[in-house]
């Protein structure tokens, strides 16, 4: 079946995530994240896409980028190929490392853009990791500390009055944004993430698990890209409350 034509973003933003094949991770070490960032920079620069947030959790990538001269594509191929390689030979793994391809979303007003960038700086809070500005592989303390950085935290600084602005966002309700995902996951390969997410925790043991622990994993099993549905199916529970975790 051919593929879809990718969304077109008028405003030339877009949310991008890049998944590990099957839900495998894609980071074993710290230089591995350094190594991922390190592509990204450079075929950024290459092709003259500006990084505005990016997230880089366990088996997932989330990036905002900016593409002016429709050079998404030709960007995160390069980045991509590149780590996969290094990967591999690092790591002695063999195979496709990423899903063969990369989702985008694109995104068209200045208020969608902000709660993009929140979605993407929540994600370590919202699997149970530890709080956004707790955790290092996230362009979360770029726009709090102006540290040296990748990301261009000029626009929504700006847009946000400043740092504090920033912090008060960044501190509200996170539930009206979420990626849409396009493609079907199947049963079979829903399970396979479902194993990889969950570790040793048995899908239908979410049921009698504290709400924040059981919340953290419904999200986890949502960002790898199963539907609701799948995940009611797997683990017994109500669509109501996995919509809302």
């Amino acid at each position: 079946m051919p593929r879809g034509a990718r969304g077109k973003s008028g405003s030339g933003f877009y949310h991008v995530v890049a998944k590990g094949s099957g839900g495998q991770s894609l980071f074993e070490e710290d230089a591995d994240y350094q190594s991922f960032l390190g592509f990204l920079s450079k075929n950024c620069e290459r092709f003259g896409v500006r990084v505005h947030a990016y997230c880089l959790m366990g088996n997932h990538v989330h990036l905002l980028l900016e593409d002016r001269d429709s050079h998404l594509s030709e960007t995160m191929g390069a980045t991509l190929t590149s780590y996969a390689l290094r990967f591999n030979q690092k790591h002695g793994h063999i195979g496709h490392v990423f899903q063969q391809r990369f989702k985008s979303q694109p995104v068209e007003t200045d208020e969608y853009l902000l709660r993009a960038i929140r979605y993407i700086h929540s994600n370590p809070a919202k699997a149970g990791i530890c709080p956004a500005c707790e955790y290092r592989w996230s362009s979360y303390r770029a726009y709090v500390e102006g540290e040296e950085s990748i990301v261009e935290t000029s626009f929504a600084l700006d847009v946000l009055g400043g740092v504090e602005g920033f912090l008060a966002f960044s501190s509200e309700t996170h539930g009206d944004y979420r990626f849409s995902q396009r493609s079907r996951i199947s049963d079979a390969e829903a399970r396979q993430i479902a194993s990889r997410v969950l570790g040793d925790v048995a899908p239908a043991e979410l049921k009698v698990m504290e709400r924040p622990h059981r919340d953290a994993l419904l999200f986890g099993l949502k960002d790898a890209g199963l539907s609701i549905r799948q995940i009611e199916r797997l683990t017994g529970i109500g669509r109501g409350t996995i919509a809302k975790s």
